[in-house]
């Protein structure tokens, strides 16, 4: 994370004053409000899980959940109950609050139940094993009342043990990277370990405890991708969880052949080993169920057979009879049968793995089988236990890689590769030479054929991330065909429990009535409910048909499709990777919201982790800003807040509690610093301009929208800065709401230190199609529903008034009109949400009038998807010529909140 610049530190009691000065204060109509009793939605909560199975063989799961303003204290305390109405040992915290200081969100850990939970007031129950954390020297020790890790707070070293009881199930937990100082013709490889600088105890039970571990790979001198990793332990589990971030700081120059070329990103268990070799045992995942089930010693398929009982106890994992029960011209040759101390499975694209093995190293590999798709599991150990590891999403963000080595020596060596060093090494350096754009001038003749930004020195990917989860048990023993197979499921989908729709509606988050269930009552809501099923579907099956995986990329969806190609503009500057443009996440997310629905769940936080750690950058001058739709993540020079929104990482977070997703987010409530590093606007302004700390430039729409969303989320959770965020909330509300033409007004002067736009002394119209179309109109609804201020709010209403208005109309209200606009599908949400807001009947006409009859998707298109197989496409499929991801994200939006405020309006 990059460091808090200076000036923050001396700035937040400025704006806090501000704040004060302009009068506003906080929630005061809210909590004058309050019910006495309490509202519906506060009543007991079913909770189930989003997959079949339960919790399975995952240590534990955490779901958030939302309550109407006032249902309940800052100090209420919950129970949970499974179907047959016993307790359920439950650990809860706050994530959010409501301006009076009634919770908003709750968090709740379980670490057992297998069907439906039921969530309520009272007191819960203690697990029977707890959580407990401690701290000694230089180590904190968590036990889960079944296993313990010792986790180093200095050194190389992670873990430093893994007990189970007293015996050590692993040993030197460790983080690697390797790198290639040339990527074409070096093939010197040098190895970086991963050196903690800090650990932080961030829970500590009684269900569930987090232990934070930050730090950086080093070797020697040098340094290379800080890390951020999370261990996560659940009262009586045998497992732990990991999630492991590193941050991209090094050096590749487009045109280069040296530079910082990772090969490799591992992290690493010792794993103590004290079976006779007949009785160790490696498992491989394969797909699905599949299961690569050898020993380090076969007996079984030998010339001589040992007898059946004792090869079918080594195929299932069990101890060994006696060796002097077996047939004996078996056990006198035992000495000759050769140890296989060496198991790889790569996988390294997302159709194809192969298994190898070896004796040992300096020896030659046999290949021993291999697939398509690997589920990313393993386990190393024997019948008196061992260690089972698996890395989510194995395939999906290839290369990735499973090693065991010297499983035939007293310590096997687990690795799990998130970055296969079989593969090609990370080449992260810009596609194209610059093709002489060196001015602005010739730069914007280059977006006017490519539609993309470029400038010299700006597609870095110095600064982005990217998160991986992983999970590990301390086995016993050698675990059976059935726990095997339940391991590989929990690594491929973790376990997630959910609140039902119904709850996130009446609780009114994320915009208090955008949202409501799937209603198929009539013809017309039928059909824009197929049209939103489609949708989907079709996204979900492009992925897979043009192999949208990989390290770098799975999460992220394509831009623009080319007709002629058939093909999506993968190669295309702007066209191509997609990046979070007019909010597909948004659409994923509350499809979600309203469904409940598994898979679009999945499919939105796979998009939640890529466009939050890969489309943003997280260290150097524009830490806190996100890059432009293009060919590569970080390509485009457009560095903008509208990319790195946290509005986009809000569902994921309180959903979850995803403490990842919450550093993203706090790490955004000073990233209106960024103003002063770099100017959004700097190729297209007519008037010379210089950053100012007190009149920085800032847009009432994509840029005020990115801004204000992390800081209500700071105040909303109560962060360290959230006085302070909440005076910025406020003030710039104020300030825009007092701006001549209000949001018309297009942008203002901002002042760093109090956190306010300077009042414009004349009006202007500076309207653009992209201002709302980034989360402008969610953000607003949740910020009239919390703060009352009605200035803002008739500001807003105006905006939304007038954007889908006639010229006529334009003029007449602002004195001119706003110009050649577009996207008036999407905005005809903005109609629906001021109609019900102000009881407007024409808005809510026009609404509906814009949804079917404007630009976007109409009913007359077809809706469905054609055929294609080669040779006019690289693999058969379907392709919806007709679909962008614009028009998608913008229909997604506008029908589910149209739906949900207008469908009783329906024409």
């Amino acid at each position: 994370m990059s460091p808090i610049p200076r000036r923050t530190l001396i700035k937040a009691a400025a704006v806090a004053g501000a704040a004060a000065q302009a009068g506003w204060t906080l929630g005061e109509r809210e909590a004058a409000a309050a019910p006495a009793s309490a509202p519906t939605g506060s009543d007991p909560v079913t909770l189930d899980w989003l997959e079949e199975g339960g919790l399975g063989a995952a240590p534990g799961s955490t779901v958030g959940v939302p309550w109407p303003r006032g249902a309940h204290p800052e100090d209420r305390t919950f129970a949970v109950t499974d179907a047959d109405g016993d307790d359920v040992p439950v650990q809860t915290w706050p994530l959010a609050y409501w301006p009076d200081g009634s919770l908003k969100w709750t968090a709740h850990a379980v670490s057992s139940g297998t069907g439906r939970l039921t969530l309520k007031t009272g007191t819960p129950a203690a697990p029977g094993k707890k959580v407990t954390v401690t701290r000694r020297g230089a180590t904190v020790t968590v036990s889960t009342g079944v296993i313990t890790a010792r986790i180093g707070t200095g050194g190389d070293t992670l873990v430093r043990s893994v007990t189970r009881g007293s015996t050590e199930i692993a040993r030197d937990g460790r983080l690697v990277v390797l790198r290639r100082p040339e990527i074409e013709d070096g093939d010197r490889t040098e190895r970086f370990d991963g050196t903690v600088s800090g650990v932080t105890v961030e829970q500590d039970g009684p269900v569930r405890a987090v232990v934070r571990v930050d730090g950086t790979h080093r070797k020697g001198r040098d340094t290379l991708l800080p890390f951020s990793v999370r261990l996560y332990f659940y009262a009586g589990a045998e497992s732990f969880r990991m999630v492991h971030t590193i941050t991209y700081d090094g050096e590749q120059e487009a045109g280069r052949a040296k530079g910082d070329f990772v090969c490799g990103i591992g992290v690493r268990f010792s794993v103590p080993l004290r079976d006779a070799t007949y009785d160790r045992h490696i498992r491989l995942g394969g797909e699905g169920d599949g299961m690569l089930r050898e020993a380090v010693k076969g007996i079984t398929g030998l010339r001589r057979d040992p007898g059946i009982a004792v090869q079918e106890a080594q195929f299932e994992g069990r101890k060994l009879p006696d060796p002097t029960t077996w047939d004996q011209r078996v056990t006198s040759r035992l000495q000759y049968i050769p140890e296989w101390g060496d198991h790889t499975l790569s996988q390294l694209s997302a159709d194809g793995f192969t298994v190898r093995k070896r004796t040992k190293r300096g020896h030659g590999w046999i290949g021993a089988g291999g697939g398509r798709r690997a589920s990313g599991f393993g386990y190393v150990g024997g019948v008196s236990g061992g260690l089972s590891f698996g890395l989510r999403d194995f395939w999906e963000k290839h290369p990735a890689q499973l090693d065991v080595r010297d499983a035939h020596t007293d310590t096997a060596e687990v690795t799990l590769w998130l970055w296969s060093p079989e593969a090609q090494p990370m080449d992260l350096r810009f596609y194209h030479d610059g093709m002489g754009q060196d001015t602005f001038p010739e730069q914007l003749e280059g977006l006017n054929i490519t539609y993309e930004d470029y400038e010299p020195g700006f597609g870095t990917p110095y600064g982005i991330a990217r998160t991986s989860e992983l999970l590990f048990w301390a086995e016993a023993a050698t675990p059976d065909a059935g726990q095997l197979a339940a391991r590989a499921r929990a690594v491929r989908v973790p376990p997630q429990l959910a609140a039902p729709p119904t709850q996130l509606i009446t609780a009114g988050v994320f915009g208090k009535g955008l949202f409501a269930e799937p209603d198929r009552s009539t013809p017309a809501k039928e059909k824009i409910e197929d049209h939103l099923d489609f949708l989907f579907t079709y996204y979900k099956d492009q992925v897979e048909q043009r192999r949208w995986y990989g390290f770098w990329d799975y999460g992220d969806i394509m831009h623009t499709y080319d007709t002629v190609r058939h093909q999506w503009r993968y190669d295309v500057g702007g066209y191509a990777w997609d990046n979070s443009e007019l909010s597909p996440d948004l659409w994923l997310w509350y499809a979600y919201l309203r469904s409940g629905r598994a898979d679009i769940f999945r499919f939105a936080e796979a998009m939640t982790r890529h466009t939050g750690e890969v489309d943003v950058y997280h260290l150097g001058e524009w830490a806190g800003l996100g890059t432009r739709h293009g060919v590569q993540h970080y390509a485009d020079s457009a560095k903008q807040q509208r990319i790195a929104n946290t509005t986009y990482r809000r569902f994921y977070y309180f959903l979850t509690a995803d403490e990842r997703t919450g550093d993203l987010m706090h790490a955004n409530v000073d990233s209106d610093e960024t103003f002063l590093a770099l100017d959004p606007l700097r190729k297209i302004r007519t008037e010379p301009y210089t950053p100012d700390p007190g009149a920085l430039s800032i847009g009432f729409g994509t840029d005020w929208s990115g801004l204000v969303s992390a800081w209500l989320t700071e105040w909303e959770r109560k962060g360290p800065k959230w006085r302070k965020a909440r005076a910025r909330v406020l003030s710039t509300m104020e300030t825009i709401a007092a701006q001549p033409n209000g949001f018309v007004q297009g942008s203002g002067l901002y002042d760093l230190d109090t956190g306010r736009f300077a009042v414009a002394d004349t009006p202007k119209v500076e309207v653009s199609h992209l201002s709302a179309v980034f989360g402008l109109n969610e953000l607003c609804a949740e910020l009239i529903d919390l703060v009352d201020m009605p200035a803002f709010e008739e500001a807003y209403y105006d905006y939304c008034r007038y954007f889908n208005a006639t010229k006529a109309e334009q003029t007449a209200r602002y004195g001119s009109d706003f110009g050649s606009l577009i996207l008036f599908q999407g905005h005809s949400r903005l109609d629906a949400y001021a109609a019900v807001r102000t009881g407007d009947e024409k808005l809510a006409e026009r609404a509906w009038a814009k949804f079917y009859d404007s630009d976007g998707y109409k009913e007359s298109a077809p809706w469905k998807t054609e055929k294609v197989s080669g040779p006019t496409a690289l693999v058969a499929g379907g392709e919806a010529p007709w679909v962008s991801t614009n028009d998608t994200a913008l229909y997604g939006l506008a029908a589910i909140e149209n739906l949900a405020l207008l469908g009783d309006r329906m024409p």
